[in-house]
């Protein structure tokens, strides 16, 4: 048995420990997955993994064939979702989405969350190499995360699911914070309209889930860094 089929024996184990298989978390039919197809790294040229309902790349429809660069725009419409990997970086975005992202061929430098979810994980760069998300309200700086970001003209939403970010306020210079966290520990929002130096508020867990982190963690060749313990009540959402 290879290193990553060791990986995906593992994320089996523990999404049959968390309940996954009797929940049908992020949308993925039980009969595929008890069939052995779980999730495995793309291979070379292959950028998205699935996709659900109206999604354009750069303007154009796309299909499970269509290629995504670093500098790439993506788009979502009501009810639909697609999940992706652009090199060492892999992605849900969520219904009703646009993402701008700017970078070289497969390594992306910066990205723009114009309107909508996404949930991410990076890979790890160098000190120099540091990634920024912005919203219209919002800059998160991310050093080797899983993020989950919800961009609305009123406020930002922003989970460091792990890792750290530097997070502020486009508005608010003295509304700013740095997070380091293991397992969801730091969740906030960051408020458009709140005082000088107040617009950074902690905030609940919402609308990711650690098997959707998992499931695209995979899709890079990685996995998770914290144990599953098969408490996501709070966190759970099966739909898109």
């Amino acid at each position: 048995m290879d290193a990553f089929d060791e990986a995906r024996r593992n994320f089996l184990i523990k999404a049959l420990g968390s309940g996954l298989f009797a929940t049908g978390a992020f949308g993925i039919t039980v009969p595929a997955w008890a069939m052995g197809q779980i999730p495995r790294e793309l291979p070379p040229g292959k950028s998205i993994y699935k996709l659900k309902g109206s999604v354009k790349v750069d303007n154009k429809a796309a299909n499970l064939d269509t290629q995504i660069k670093a500098n790439s725009v993506i788009e979502t419409g009501k009810n639909s979702n697609i999940i992706f990997a652009v090199g060492r970086d892999a992605f849900i975005l969520r219904s009703n989405s646009k993402l701008e992202m700017q970078g070289d061929n497969i390594f992306i430098s910066s990205m723009r969350l114009v309107a909508g979810k996404l949930l991410s994980v990076f890979g790890e760069r160098k000190k120099t190499e540091r990634l920024g998300i912005k919203t219209t309200i919002a800059t998160i700086g991310i050093r080797g995360t899983g993020a989950y970001v919800e961009s609305e003209p009123d406020q930002t939403y922003i989970c460091t699911c792990y890792g750290t970010a530097d997070l502020a306020s486009v508005t608010d210079k003295q509304s700013r914070e740095t997070v380091m966290t293991y397992h969801h520990d730091a969740p906030r929002y960051i408020l458009a309209d709140a005082p000088t130096g107040e617009k950074i508020k902690s905030a609940p867990v919402i609308n990711h889930t650690d098997e959707e982190l998992e499931l695209i963690e995979s899709l890079v060749g990685r996995s998770v860094p914290f144990a599953f313990t098969g408490d996501y009540d709070s966190m759970r959402k099966t739909k898109y």
